[in-house]
């Protein structure tokens, strides 16, 4: 029987490499080059399968390119760089890596929150400038978190992770806004209270997104959000560039009519708005919330295991779209 050929489209952890060695023809890319479309669809033109990392686009054109791609499975939860109709059409099944992941990132938009609301990189920046000659009472006195309201937009499993950490760990009023509501066990357990956006807006202190990306969800906070929040609010975003208006949100930091912005991802990653970079009430990090040797490894094992799964005709641990024929040639 043939084996089935693959491309690695970043690099990844040698063992994840070994693994798939051993059952598939394997083109590596250690150097972790980053593939433009067009490269990319040369290496894919005689593969039947891909690991992606959230960066490489699967769309019509490329998949009209690569007649023989059977199977494209991304190391991350999201997959807004998946044309799911595309794929299905042309007989593609695309995988992702949910449930690994859901803690460390909850974790790091805790972290975020944290760092945003209490001022840590402005204050960092300032120490090693070699300002610090005295205290002040309000040398970068921030904003309260414990007993504040947490407002979280997107309420799927980080989400409520991020909700049982604040209600739980730090007496936060909890409210959300989510497409569907959670069922009434799921709002207990995680102490969260359901609100319009509107109403989500106008009470949180802290506001985290975490919704995923899609045309619906483009530019879901922008100047009219942005108007609508607390001049002393603070907003995370752990979700995906494009989300924010990232342009408003820097104007809005820079007019002050929010306090303050924590955010690992931007639009047009990894380029960050130049404007956002001038404004000191903001904490940047370059997109790792999932960023734990733990649970990257534990991502890239996933992923490996969706294609091993795919081939061998196995129950797909975590398809996106319907199954697709398996045939390779």
């Amino acid at each position: 029987m043939q084996r089935p050929s693959i491309l690695v489209a970043r690099a990844v952890f040698p063992e994840v490499l070994e693994r798939l060695r051993a059952a598939f023809d394997v083109e590596a890319n250690q150097e972790d080059q980053v593939l433009a479309p067009a490269e990319l669809a040369r290496r894919l033109a005689d593969k039947h399968g891909v690991l992606t990392t959230g960066a490489e686009r699967i769309d019509a054109a490329l998949l009209a390119a690569c007649p023989r791609l059977r199977v494209v499975a991304n190391m991350a939860v999201g997959f807004n760089n998946f044309d799911v109709d595309a794929m299905t059409a042309a007989g593609v099944q695309g995988t992702n890596t949910p449930d690994v992941l859901t803690e460390t990132t909850a974790d790091f938009g805790f972290a975020l929150l944290m760092a945003t609301a209490r001022r840590m990189t402005e204050a960092e920046h300032f120490l090693r400038a070699g300002r610090w000659t005295q205290w002040r009472y309000d040398l970068f006195a921030g904003a309260e978190v414990h007993g504040s309201t947490l407002g979280i937009l997107g309420m799927g499993r980080i989400g409520q992770g991020i909700a049982r950490r604040g209600a739980h760990g730090f007496g936060m009023r909890v409210v959300y806004h989510n497409r569907s509501r959670l069922a009434p066990a799921l709002e207990a357990q995680c102490a969260a209270q359901y609100v319009s956006k509107d109403e989500l807006l106008a009470q949180s202190d802290h506001l985290v997104l975490v919704l995923p990306y899609s045309a619906e969800s483009h530019h879901a906070i922008g100047p009219a959000e942005l108007a609508r929040m607390k001049p002393t609010a603070t907003l995370v975003n752990i979700a995906r560039g494009g989300i924010v208006d990232d342009a408003a949100l820097a104007a809005a930091l820079r007019a002050r009519r929010i306090a303050a912005a924590g955010l690992d991802v931007f639009e047009g990653e990894p380029r960050v708005h130049p404007d956002l970079l001038a404004q000191p009430n903001v904490v940047l990090t370059p997109h790792i919330a999932s960023a734990t040797l733990a649970t990257r490894r534990a991502m890239a094992n996933k992923a490996a295991d969706n294609l091993l799964a795919f081939f061998s005709g196995q129950p797909l641990p975590s398809p996106v779209n319907a199954p697709v024929h398996k045939k390779i040639r």
